[in-house]
């Protein structure tokens, strides 16, 4: 089995000098196995407190360009890694026919605790975490609180670990084997669950060779859930239901027989919509697309693997019934339909999973890619919290 340094052929270098911002620093560190990409910000000055992000999916490091040097003014060690199965970081196993074992939860909070052992740290003073890198963020709280002190959600809603409920062979049901798949196939117009597809053999060529090509494809998809789109209108889905889930927008609910490359293909800005599109241009966007483009999606989707054929659920019945009791704020876009993905999730979180919850707040003017579309309203609550915290 290859990994995707082998398939490369050669290792990535750190990004060039122009890419970054002046403050922010691309190199490598050997961690858990890897060769991981870490971008850092506030590193000249010694014995700082850290502060790690961890992005989702399709994300890199690079998402938080315009969040780390602001937290590093505040006297922070910003730390941003290409996670396991993204962007420069390398080591991994690629490919669909792999062991997941090391794409599953415990083993992705455990890169986590050696980087930022092997950058000299002990403890953090928060770890952010956004879509995908949310499970992990909350999972390195609730495992490790002595080291991660404080935790951020951005997006994605942190429902708790899975309970005791098992299946007929003492273990926890796998996701990929709920009913809902069925329901919504039978629906009048066919629909499927993105996370799902996303388990499928074909959803990595279908990412990572697009008939529209790897940077048209990203283009669409960050602005279908941006609050660009302005179809982005989520609420509260009443319940777990195939009618309920198929209001959502195609991205999460999708038509049975379409990928997500001819998905997201119909709501291709036109060129003045990319021209105004400030939060990401198109100089921007081609650091993701020229990353995606060498090491395809197959990385990052087998974390959705992990979450839906059980092995997650496995790993984390070890926590079943224990909270998050380090301070816990979420954040989203008031244009983000992922707060609502699995309905009452929000109710749940501030009620149920965390024993120091301070709060959820929503920002005007974001979609899903709220630390992107809108980083000054969202520098802001990050700094508010982590001056409290």
């Amino acid at each position: 089995m290859q990994t995707n340094e082998s398939a490369q052929n050669l290792l990535p270098n750190a990004y060039a000098p122009g890419i970054l911002p002046k403050g922010i620093r691309s190199r490598f560190v050997q961690v858990n196995g890897l060769r991981m990409h870490v971008l850092e910000a506030g590193y000249e000055t010694p014995a700082r407190s850290c502060v790690l992000l961890l992005h989702g999916f399709p994300e890199l490091a690079y998402s938080w360009r315009h969040n780390m040097l602001h937290l590093a003014a505040q006297g922070f060690h910003v730390i941003a890694p290409d996670q396991r199965g993204f962007g420069r970081t390398t080591g991994w196993q690629d490919g669909y026919d792999v062991d997941l074992q090391p794409f599953g939860i415990i083993n992705l909070v455990t890169d986590m605790v050696v980087l930022v052992n092997t950058l000299g740290h002990r403890r953090v003073q928060a770890v952010i975490g956004h879509d995908t890198g949310v499970q992990v963020a909350a999972m390195a709280a609730l495992i490790r609180p002595d080291i991660f002190r404080s935790l951020i959600l951005l997006s994605a809603p942190f429902p708790g670990v899975p309970g005791f409920a098992l299946g007929v062979e003492g273990l926890p049901v796998a996701a990929q084997d709920d009913p809902i798949h069925e329901k919504l196939a039978a629906l009048k117009r066919p629909r499927k669950h993105y996370q799902l597809y996303y388990t499928t053999a074909e959803a990595g060529p279908d990412l990572s060779t697009p008939p529209q090509g790897i940077h048209a494809f990203l283009r669409a998809s960050f602005h279908y859930k941006s609050a660009d789109w302005e179809g982005n209108k989520p609420f509260a889905l009443k319940s777990w239901t195939a009618e309920e889930l198929a209001q959502m927008p195609t991205y999460y609910i999708m038509d049975q027989d379409k990928g997500m490359a001819a998905t997201v293909a119909p709501f291709m800005p036109d060129k003045d919509n990319i021209c105004a599109c400030t939060w990401l241009t198109e100089q921007e966007l081609q650091v993701f697309s020229t990353e995606y483009t060498r090491t395809g999606f197959q990385g990052g989707l087998n974390w959705f693997r992990c979450g839906m054929n059980g092995l997650n659920a496995r790993e984390m019945t070890l926590y079943a019934g224990r909270k998050i009791d380090v301070p816990t704020l979420f954040l989203a876009g008031c244009s983000d339909w992922c707060p609502y993905q699995l309905p009452n999730a929000l109710e749940k979180m501030s009620q149920q999973v965390f024993s120091d919850f301070r709060g959820c707040s929503f920002i005007e003017g974001a979609g899903h890619w709220l630390q992107q579309e809108q980083p000054e309203k969202t520098n802001a609550l990050l700094i508010r919290f982590l001056a409290q915290s």
